[in-house]
């Protein structure tokens, strides 16, 4: 979204409306430092208001969030486009969450096999050594579940026997055998077994 445009958009609607910055805060509850922000482009209306703003000066939310009042075939551009950025923003993140994933793993094994090799090679009492296996274990196994969770969410896994892309629950990701990030799954298409892979985008 186009903050410096939306806030143009606001003030151009305020002004037809013949209202102060003043005058459209006191409509909202609001101060005019809050409407003054929108119009500047330095932040959003907040979305408890937006249908209360939107009704004021007008617009849909739809023209507010484009920054223009929106015609059948602009609104079918603009949600072609808006469609597209939120697919391509999916697909970074999720690369994110896989680089994380990756992370949190090494780290966690890292912290158990660490405190397994200071319980079993350093002289202490017999209660701290059990504190630090324990907790190894816990750290361990938390990283884990979180690593799971990430594998779940994000991106999907390819059927090898229909290619049908899906996200699975996050049990089938836990109790499947896995080789790295290809999982041996049932398709909830097809119904069948098969090593699935994990993939970006619903369609590449």
């Amino acid at each position: 979204m186009d903050q410096i445009k939306i806030g143009r958009f606001i003030a151009e609607r305020r002004k037809n409306f013949g209202l102060t910055q003043a005058q459209l805060a006191e409509k909202l509850n609001i101060t005019d430092r809050a409407v003054s922000k929108w119009e500047t482009g330095r932040s959003l209306p907040d979305s408890s208001i937006m249908l209360e703003l939107c009704e004021i000066l007008d617009i849909t939310v739809n023209d507010l969030l484009c920054g223009e009042i929106m015609t059948t075939d602009s609104y079918k551009k603009q949600l072609e486009k808006t469609t597209l950025q939120m697919v391509i923003q999916k697909e970074q993140a999720d690369k994110r969450l896989l680089m994380l994933e990756i992370v949190i793993g090494v780290l966690s094994m890292t912290v158990l096999l660490g405190f397994s090799f200071i319980a079993s090679f350093v002289n202490m009492e017999a209660w701290l050594r059990v504190l630090l296996v324990v907790s190894g274990f816990a750290i361990g196994m938390a990283g884990c579940a979180f690593g799971i969770m990430i594998e779940q969410t994000a991106g999907y896994y390819e059927c090898a026997k229909c290619g049908h892309r899906y996200v699975p629950t996050y049990s089938s990701v836990f109790f499947a055998m896995h080789s790295g990030r290809t999982r041996y799954m049932k398709c909830p298409k097809c119904h069948k077994m098969s090593w699935q892979k994990k993939r970006i985008s619903r369609d590449e």
